[in-house]
C-alpha cells in the first residue's frame, strides 16, 4: 500500500472522528471509549499494513 494512501486514510479517519466528537452529542465516557477503540483499531491496522502484525501474533513469552 503506498504511503500517500495510508496518509489519506489516516486523515479521513481523523476527520470523521473529529466530526463525531464535535457534532454528535454523547456522554464524555462514551466519547472516551469511542476514541480509544478507534485509536486501537488504527494502530492494529497500521501494524498489519507495515507487516509487523506477524511478529506480534507469534510472540512467545517463556519457553
Amino acid at each position: 500500500m503506498p504511503l500517500i494512501q495510508i496518509l489519506i486514510t489516516l486523515i479521513i479517519v481523523g476527520v470523521l472522528l473529529w466530526l463525531v466528537n464535535r457534532f454528535i452529542p454523547m456522554q464524555s465516557s462514551i466519547k472516551s471509549i469511542l476514541n480509544g477503540l478507534v485509536t486501537i483499531l488504527v494502530v492494529v491496522w497500521l501494524l498489519d499494513v507495515f507487516g509487523l502484525m506477524h511478529y506480534i501474533t507469534h510472540f512467545h513469552a517463556g519457553r
